[in-house]
């Protein structure tokens, strides 16, 4: 994502206004000192800043500019739109997700790699069968992805100016993700207990409605957010390793931090695989917490597995270390095109929206 603005203002009796300057050049002059000067009155900043860049006064403010303008609501549409994108176009992977996570799995729902599950979950169960679930899914995602964009994006601006003024700073970028993963996670937890249930191999559930009341009812509304410590346990780092690897690819492959689709879809794959291969058996764990798979029920005395520390010891005595990893495949793969997705989608979004907010401003 883009460094956040340069600067605020202009300069007060600066040369935009001098005499003999058509008003197409003063615009221009006025728009270098804003960019140039950098951050605060006194513009103290000046020699870090990059030269300006003459541009077409016709061309619009360009990308590096715009975020100065963004507001909250911008950050949280754009992050709505590509957190429900995400996870409708990513829906059928996360069902091979869940299923390949199973400790111990029917013999019918064993699967040697992503596309012979997605094959067969099609053709033994029906088209619709891997996507069912996703109306829970889009509707926690939109809130639940406003609020963690929205809060990203203010706090990554907050803590660089304090930590790194001026410039972009990676402890700022894993900080600000980690708490935006506070907020993602208490909104979303919910939809995600019924969305893997109702992805489970012989699942009761045909609707939303039928796994609400039946977890309502059965185990009490504590079910519902009976994996959020878990699932933070493995956010918090994951958001961590993939906003920082995300930040830190764009200063290789967008230094001068323009809107380029290639490079946010190539940045927030590769960080998208990185932090879900180091995750993995946490995810494992969050998946069991969240099924109460009745199976891997059966080999513990204790009846509902409640917390990190139990899920962790009942994986490891239903399949070893190896259960840890189970579904690594299916999770890298489904983490490459979402992350490519939500980063690139939310860009062009912000960059839309602003864009479109500037213009609004300046034709006033």
């Amino acid at each position: 994502m883009e460094l956040e603005g340069r600067g605020a203002g202009g300069v007060a009796g600066g040369p935009a206004a001098g005499p003999g300057r058509s008003p197409g050049e003063a615009a221009l002059l006025d728009g270098w000192l804003q960019r140039g000067v950098g951050r605060g009155a006194g513009g103290g900043e000046a020699g870090a800043c990059r030269p300006p860049v003459r541009q077409d006064p016709d061309s619009g403010p360009d990308y590096e500019a715009l975020p100065a303008g963004a507001t909250v609501t911008t950050h949280m549409v754009a992050g709505a739109v590509a957190g429900i994108l995400e996870h409708c176009v990513m829906y059928p992977i996360d069902c091979v997700k869940t299923r390949m996570q199973s400790l111990q799995p029917d013999p019918a729902a064993r699967y040697r790699n992503v596309l012979e599950a997605l094959w067969r979950i099609i053709r033994t169960e029906g088209l619709w069968r891997p996507m069912r679930g996703l109306n829970v899914t889009a509707t926690g995602a939109g809130p639940a992805h406003a609020l963690y964009f929205a809060c990203y994006e203010k706090l990554k601006k907050t803590l660089s100016d304090v930590i790194h003024p001026g410039g972009n700073s990676h402890i700022a970028n894993g900080a600000a993700g980690c708490v935006a993963t506070l907020l993602h996670d208490a909104a979303m937890n919910p939809a995600e207990v019924i969305k893997q249930r109702m992805q489970m191999y012989n699942s009761p559930y045909h609707r939303v409605t039928d796994c609400v009341r039946a977890v309502w009812q059965n185990e009490g509304a504590g079910a519902f957010y009976r994996s959020y410590t878990t699932q933070l346990t493995m956010n918090v780092p994951f958001q961590a390793i993939h906003f920082m690897t995300y930040e830190f690819l764009q200063e290789h492959f967008n230094p001068q931090r323009r809107y380029n689709p290639g490079s946010h879809v190539l940045s927030g794959a590769c960080a998208g695989a990185v932090a879900a291969a180091a995750t993995t058996p946490l995810d494992v764990c969050k998946t069991l917490l969240n099924t109460q798979e009745s199976l891997a029920l059966n080999s513990n005395i204790t009846g509902h597995i409640t917390g990190m520390a139990s899920a962790f010891r009942t994986v490891y005595q239903v399949g070893g270390v190896t259960a840890y990893f189970r579904g690594v495949q299916a999770r890298v793969i489904y983490q490459i095109p979402s992350t490519a997705i939500a980063w690139s989608v939310y860009e062009f979004f912000k960059y839309l929206i602003t864009k479109r907010q500037e213009e609004w401003r300046a034709s006033k």
